[in-house]
């Protein structure tokens, strides 16, 4: 008896979840203890089709390839058994996925290829689609924060229908590519509430769509035979367990149980542990910012509120910058070429953009300069549009201030001014949301701007609050194993496993000589986009 009970201990003991995220750039597996720490991890690069100006397609088929090999190679590394994963989960981007009748890709590009069949969350080619829809009125988006952004789902779709009538056509299922991960590992179709009141208008809070919205927009065949089903289930709940197709792809047994996804935003609010008083800061090459509350709180150019999109029962309020970590790497790219005396170069010349990341926040740090190196550069951050609380996805970046040295030390500054830039537009998010009710005491960051110490350390300077840092790094990788634990029954709910798997790490403090400084600089960043509308207005 005493053999069997350490056995079944020991058992306990190697029991693990893996969350997998699939993000813009490249696909990663985690392999995680039921106390939260990561034994291993792995990447790969996925592919993506760029054929023009705010075109942006993936594929399906590569994603799923890429992704056996991460899970495998996690499992490898971490000393564990497929036996003993006993939940999966994910994580992605909101792209949308089109497969036809036979599971196989549908194109939804311009060129025909089936392999490009993801529209990618940052595409912006539905413009049109966009602003025909916000002219409409519809009562769905008050829960968009009043208007919808191209990156969501519904003006996606209708340039399909428009622009590729036989894809439309063709297309047995669209999916959020977070469900089309669970479909194709378990070959249930089950969506998951957080990505269809994100990004495709369900009404969570009362378990229906509004299809009078679909039908007035020319979409509302979308639910025929089940192309988008009414079957949503809270994040984390049983999807099913592995088919015996998925689990040698992934090296798993087929008693591995995969959990409802989740967006990738979302998971990274559930691995920062977000509450009612904090701000989860999740940045990479966008930056998303949750907040919850008991209650729905409307909030103009804020998308949500969401009822139980990330924490059960809660609502979800969802800003957002469109380009941050591509904004700084657009910088470096842009304006890298500098004068070495007789010769010219660029910064990227035999380098990856970490390396230089690097040596510009070194270089800083070197000189010894506070924020005011920055005086007089100022930029408006909206070279992809602004997501929230402007909600203008037609807006321009602006960089003011330039002149004709190409020392390094103008790219430094200019490096240092476009963190300041992406810091104010996070504080111009937390002042929308504390209009509304909100009180935000801190913010919860991860994500692979919280690698970056100058980004953190700014942008605690320019909102004047906290930057607690988890003590797992790899927050959205732990937000998708918790998921799965929960799934895979370690945890009675989402709450239970966070208090269990989330602990709390570094704490980044705001430097309070720095407030008047970031306050002016700020208004002045408000005041470029004013600038900019005024001139719009006057145009028109």
């Amino acid at each position: 008896m005493l053999s069997l009970r350490i056995r079944c201990e020991m058992n306990e003991s190697s029991q693990v979840a893996v969350g997998v995220d699939v993000g813009t750039g490249s696909v990663r597996a985690g392999v995680f203890t039921l106390s939260g720490k990561m034994l291993a991890s792995a990447t790969e690069v996925i592919k993506e089709h760029h054929p023009k100006e705010d075109f942006y397609e993936q594929s399906s088929r590569d994603i799923w390839e890429q992704t056996g090999k991460v899970v495998r190679q996690a499992l490898s590394k971490s000393g564990r058994a497929g036996r003993d994963v006993i939940g999966l989960s994910y994580d992605a981007t909101c792209s949308l996925v089109a497969l036809d009748t036979n599971r196989k890709p549908v194109t939804v590009s311009e060129s025909g290829d089936d392999e490009w069949n993801i529209i990618v969350w940052r595409d912006h080619r539905a413009i049109d689609q966009v602003t025909r829809i916000n002219a409409g009125g519809f009562d769905v988006l008050r829960y968009v924060g009043g208007s919808m952004s191209p990156e969501q789902e519904p003006p996606k779709l209708l340039w399909i229908k428009e622009n590729l009538p036989e894809s439309w056509k063709r297309t047995a299922k669209f999916f959020d590519l977070v469900d089309y991960m669970a479909f194709q590992s378990t070959g249930q179709d089950l969506r998951s509430l957080c990505t269809n009141v994100c990004k495709w208008t369900y009404l969570g809070h009362e378990s229906r769509w509004d299809q009078s919205f679909f039908d007035a927009v020319g979409i509302g065949d979308l639910f025929d035979n089940a192309r988008v089903t009414n079957e949503v289930a809270p994040m984390g709940e049983n999807a099913g367990t592995l088919t015996q197709e998925a689990a040698d792809h992934l090296g798993l047994s087929t008693n591995t149980t995969v959990g409802v996804g989740i967006i990738d935003a979302h998971a990274g609010g559930i691995g920062v542990a977000v509450d009612e008083r904090s701000l989860a800061l999740i940045g990479g090459t966008s930056s998303c910012h949750m907040a919850v509350a008991p209650e729905s709180r409307f909030v103009d150019g804020v998308w949500g509120p969401y009822y139980g999109a990330m924490i059960p029962g809660k609502w979800l309020n969802e800003g957002g910058q469109s380009a941050t970590g591509a904004l700084l790497d657009h910088s470096i790219e842009r304006y890298g070429t500098i004068r070495d005396g007789d010769h010219i170069k660029h910064v990227l010349d035999g380098k990856n953009l970490n390396t230089v990341h690097a040596e510009l926040n070194a270089f800083i740090k070197d000189a010894g300069v506070g924020p005011e190196y920055t005086e007089r550069i100022h930029i408006l951050p909206y070279h992809h549009g602004n997501r929230s609380p402007n909600a203008d996805p037609s807006a321009r970046g602006v960089v003011d201030g330039l002149t004709l040295d190409m020392s390094y030390d103008t790219l430094a500054r200019l490096y240092y001014a476009t963190i300041q830039a992406v810091a104010y537009g996070t504080r111009h998010i937390i002042d929308a949301l504390e209009e509304k009710g909100y009180r935000i005491d801190a913010i919860k960051a991860c994500g692979g701007g919280t690698k970056n110490p100058l980004w953190i350390q700014t942008h605690a300077d320019a909102a004047q609050r906290p930057i607690e840092l988890p003590d797992e790094p790899e927050a959205v990788l732990l937000g998708a194993a918790i998921l799965g634990a929960v799934a895979g029954g370690a945890f009675g709910s989402i709450e239970d496993a966070m208090g269990e798997m989330c602990h709390a790490g570094e704490v980044v403090e705001p430097r309070v000589g720095t407030r008047d400084y970031h306050d002016w600089k700020y208004e002045r960043q408000l005041g470029m986009y004013g600038e900019q509308v005024g001139r719009r207005i006057s145009r028109s």
